[in-house]
């Protein structure tokens, strides 16, 4: 065994010293390794050779098979490093601050190596800008997919503090942040489940005065807060500088997410929901209860429309709502139309007059 580390350090670094390339030295290293093999396989247990370079084929092979996984997964990082770098060339990529760094492609492979995201789509996640209303059940698991998936500056705006009673379900705190504000306590999972993004934490309410110009910096808006104000707030001031809008919410065992864009086509929230309904009629989850685990399935899908609006990816739920029942196991999707009187995104209003398309 020794003398055969001693050949292959004679090989790579005395090749070294001679001038050998190093696919020449690689080369050389692959010979012996063959070399050795067959003398363990071929030659009889006991022989002086055979005890000389290990004694047993199946150390080599094992060592040969750890070889192969560092030389691949080598070259599948150098390779996730060169598509990312290509990208870098296009108009697209001239925003980035920096390349990736290998942590980072390393991070984001999984990623890289889908085809409908791919080293452009990460980089645009990287670049882009999203607000998340509300740091609660839906924002909860929005946020940390959204941190995780790489989005380069979150903001996160809410005025509550984390209470005994949230943590069965907002699994972005933890007991030790209670009495904390949540956008606090959300910035600080965050930042320590990815280091390489920007967090943005707002702690106090949206209202008429902050919405439009806490939108401005942004590209993309996701409201999960719970009340009705918030959401007409933000549904108007997304309209009104042109943003999408990703709109979730649930109560005891269901719950819906819409992509609002009237922009590009189909209604805003304020379409579907022409008023807030009478008191009663929809109540809260501290008045209706709500099964732990299902802001998390919508703050998740929130997160990957988020993701597909970001990098172009598939499509998203645009004029279409998905209504998740968690009771029973099931799905549906319903389409949703403009209306032409609305009077966030109606015509007269500067908007594009609804298509009669679904």
């Amino acid at each position: 065994m020794i003398l055969v580390l001693g050949l292959a350090g004679l090989i790579w670094w005395g090749g070294r010293l001679v001038g050998f390339s190093r696919p020449m030295r690689m080369a050389l290293l692959a010979l012996l390794y063959v070399a050795v093999l067959l003398i363990q396989l071929t030659l009889p247990e006991g022989s002086p050779l055979r005890e000389a370079t290990g004694g047993s084929a199946s150390l080599w092979l094992i060592l040969g098979g750890v070889g192969v996984i560092v030389a691949l997964y080598t070259a599948v990082l150098k390779r996730l490093r060169q598509r990312v770098e290509a990208n870098d060339n296009t108009p697209e990529m001239e925003k980035s601050e920096a390349p990736f760094r290998d942590v980072e492609l390393d991070r984001y492979a999984r990623h890289i190596v889908l085809r409908e995201v791919g080293g452009l789509g990460q980089k645009r996640l990287k670049d882009a800008k999203v607000l998340v209303i509300g740091a609660g059940g839906l924002g909860a698991p929005a946020l940390q997919y959204l941190a995780a998936a790489g989005v380069g500056t979150i903001g996160v705006i809410d005025d509550d503090v984390v209470e005994n009673a949230n943590l069965q379900r907002q699994i972005i705190h933890r007991d030790q942040d209670i009495g904390m504000p949540k956008v606090f306590s959300a910035q600080a999972a965050m930042e320590a489940q990815n280091p390489f993004i920007e967090v943005r934490p707002y702690h106090r309410r949206l209202s008429d005065e902050l919405a439009a110009e806490l939108f401005a910096d942004y590209d993309l808006i996701l409201d999960g807060t719970d009340n009705f104000a918030t959401r007409y707030l933000a549904n108007r001031t997304a309209v009104a500088q042109k943003k999408p809008l990703i709109s979730g919410a649930l109560s005891q065992w269901e719950g819906q997410i819409s992509v609002f864009d009237p922009v590009i086509g189909g209604p805003c929230y304020q379409c579907i929901f022409p008023e807030s309904p009478a008191e009663g009629l929809a109540p809260s989850c501290a008045e209706a209860g709500v099964i732990g685990p299902l802001p998390g399935v919508l703050g998740a899908m929130m997160a990957v429309e988020a993701v597909k609006q970001i990098t172009g990816a598939g499509e998203v739920l645009r004029s279409q709502m998905l209504i998740y029942d968690g009771l029973y196991g099931e799905t549906r999707r319903i389409a949703l139309k403009a209306r032409a009187d609305c009077p966030i995104c109606g015509p007269h209003n500067g908007n594009p007059a609804p298509t009669g398309e679904n």
